[in-house]
């Protein structure tokens, strides 16, 4: 049966960068794939002044290109804690989604709001009916990891699930390179590519390296999972 598949960040791009082959794997094998992005408000984001109606249209349509529906709250940048009233709205579009299979950010990160998202996401992800209203239906994911945002960004993250995406990495570098060139409002030229798709490149390289595939993403499960081995 297809499944719900939903993986949580901060900004527009932690998913895009840091699951792209996972979630494009999901495509392919006809799950329904949702990424939420809690901060939804860019006017106090300098580089896309001026532009922040954009941004967002443009990565919901950018998305959807590749299969994805992309949804986002209306945190701004640095404005948003653990506090009552964010954790209602994030478990809240949790409910909405209803995932099978969740991700979200590693808890430990050189970015505050990265922080802030993952503990946010823990919560609604394990304790969403202690805060919606009792109308909404909920239930929780079968299955939850987090993943890692990169270099520079995640600290201390050991993984113990790896995920083979070699076929599906084409895709995600094109995927990830468009979105750079939206951010940066420029034109998507795949002959020159931008830091972000260099820096997962490498990532995933090393990843693949560690389980002896060409390209691999990494992941920490949340719970401890049966896996069938034989």
């Amino acid at each position: 049966m297809a499944k719900t598949i939903l993986g949580i960040g901060a900004h527009y791009d932690d998913c895009v960068f840091g699951i792209p082959g996972i979630l494009l794997q999901a495509i392919r094998k006809n799950h329904r794939v949702v990424i939420l992005s809690l901060i939804g408000d860019y006017s106090n984001w300098r580089p896309v002044k001026g532009r922040e109606r954009a941004l967002i249209d443009g990565t919901k349509r950018l998305c959807g290109d590749f299969g994805v529906e992309m949804k986002f709250l209306n945190f701004a940048e640095m404005s948003f804690d653990v506090e009552v009233e964010a954790k209602k709205r994030v478990a809240e579009a949790v409910a909405q989604i209803q995932p099978d299979v969740a991700f979200m950010l590693w808890p430990h990160d050189r970015h505050s709001d990265h922080e802030v998202a993952s503990r946010l996401s823990s919560i609604a992800l394990k304790h969403a009916d202690r805060l919606i209203d009792e109308s909404i239906p909920y239930r929780g994911p079968r299955q939850v990891y987090w993943y890692d945002n990169g270099p520079r960004h995640t600290i201390g993250f050991e993984p113990n699930t790896f995920v083979d995406v070699t076929d599906d990495w084409p895709r995600a570098t094109e995927w990830l390179g468009r979105l750079m060139a939206l951010a940066r409002n420029t034109d998507y030229d795949p002959l020159r590519r931008d830091g972000a798709v260099r820096a997962k490149e490498t990532l995933a390289k090393y990843r693949g390296a560690t389980c002896g595939v060409e390209y691999a993403e990494a992941l920490q499960s949340f719970n401890e999972y049966p896996q069938e081995i034989l």
